[in-house]
């Protein structure tokens, strides 16, 4: 039997983690409890689970990257200095009750340890689903309700002016819509900032996980998951709108509503998929027609 000190060596690194991981778990498992009997049961912050399933799912798939630790004196000095303001920030967040400073520290204390446990080539691998995390801090209701007015007043001008055209009998005012006998209002939940980041947190996550090599393919994709969330807003609205006026308020704002949010996000993931097919398909046309030039000319 041959002995491997290598492999040795990084077994005994690996028990060492455990009290580690332990140690994260007591830290962060009462906020998650919170979260759980709290911020999640809000229907503008029911994506928080899936942020952090998303994000273990990343970990998973990045886990190649954590056998070889190539740690060195800079990488566990820095790693040390971002772990502890990470516990200061948890400390404050966590004893103020500050929901945003709390969720943050998190991801400081997890880019603390990768770098002083494996070193920066892993936190570089791992900067996505750390920055993932970010999209599950509740912002501040100022920039929040700053923001969330002026789209749910254009998502409602928009939803009138498309079924007026249609000739459907229906007026606004403000953020209300009057169709038929019934009214609706364009609620936080269906065209606010807090969908506007989930989806947000959707486009990027596909941008991931396709992993395109060419940056001009995925500038113009982030660039474009602004006006798709937008879209796929309108499309939920005029959804909802459209059934209630066909089958009654009781239908509208029943399962059917709980529904249309899941469509929001299949209208935008379908969205986003096709304007990547279209891009590619732009980017093959143009290098075909290259290619003939180029057979043309010699």
């Amino acid at each position: 039997m041959f002995f491997n000190a290598r492999n040795e060596q990084f077994s005994l690194k690996n028990i060492a983690i455990w009290p580690l991981v332990l140690g994260f778990l007591a830290l962060y498992i009462p906020t998650y409890l919170n979260l759980v009997n709290g911020l999640w049961t809000l229907e503008d912050q029911g994506h928080g689970p899936l942020i952090v399933m998303v994000v273990i799912y990343l970990f998973w798939q990045n886990r190649e990257h954590f056998k070889q630790p190539q740690t060195s004196l800079t990488s566990i000095t820095i790693g040390w200095v971002i772990f502890v303001l990470g516990l200061l920030c948890y400390i404050l967040g966590r004893s103020q009750e500050i929901y945003i400073i709390d969720i943050l520290s998190q991801v400081l204390v997890l880019a603390g340890l990768i770098l002083i446990i494996y070193g920066f080539p892993a936190l570089k691998k791992s900067w996505f689903p750390l920055f993932f995390l970010v999209f599950m801090v509740p912002l501040p209701s100022v920039i929040v309700d700053a923001i969330t007015l002026p789209m749910k007043v254009a998502v409602s001008i928009v939803t009138e002016n498309v079924l007026y055209f249609f000739n459907y009998p229906i007026a606004r005012e403000g953020v209300i819509l009057h169709i038929g006998q019934y009214q609706l209002l364009v609620a936080d939940a269906c065209a606010g900032m807090h969908t506007l980041i989930s989806l947000e947190a959707l486009g990027l996550l596909y941008l991931n996980l396709v992993k395109h090599d060419s940056a001009i393919r995925n500038i113009t994709l982030a660039l474009f998951i602004i006006p798709i969330s937008f879209t796929a807003n309108v499309i939920r609205v005029i959804s909802l709108t459209l059934i209630t006026y066909y089958f009654g308020d009781e239908v509208g704002q029943g399962f059917v509503h709980g529904f249309a949010g899941m469509l929001l996000f299949i209208v935008a993931l379908v969205l986003i998929i096709s304007l990547d097919t279209m891009i590619q398909w732009f980017v093959n046309s143009r290098e075909n027609a290259a290619k003939t030039i180029k057979i043309a000319n010699s």
